[in-house]
């Protein structure tokens, strides 16, 4: 992955980040990596969990970030989920997938979609 890239995808978790924590979410993890999957955000409010994709544009050449979220990834998202469950002393009662799509263009607002329980 080029320097670039690495960039973006950091301000992208940067940018949903701060917009789970404004909607009283605490971020409990960040990049949380596995051998099976990689999880971009795990948020915790009011003890329920929240496993969050991220997906960042500053251009949509290559179509909206949302798009970007196919079966495959999912499945790999669900994989990860799963390892992270298993290694909680206490698993949350609650949690489900959520997409977080960010679309940051020149000159323009940053717009956010928020796809609640991708999977469930």
């Amino acid at each position: 992955m080029t320097h670039a890239r690495k960039a973006d995808g950091r301000l992208g978790e940067d940018l949903a980040a701060s917009f789970l924590v404004e909607r009283g979410f605490r971020i409990v993890a960040r990049n949380w990596t596995h051998r099976l999957g990689e999880i971009d955000l795990i948020a915790e409010r009011g003890g329920d969990i929240r496993f969050v994709e991220v997906k960042y544009r500053n251009t949509l050449m290559f179509g909206h970030p949302e798009e970007a979220v196919t079966g495959k990834k999912l499945r790999h998202l669900a994989r990860a989920i799963e390892c992270w469950l298993e290694e909680q002393a206490a698993p949350p009662a609650r949690y489900q997938a959520d997409v977080l799509a960010i679309t940051a263009l020149s000159g323009r607002p940053v717009e956010y979609h928020w796809v609640e329980n991708v999977y469930g």
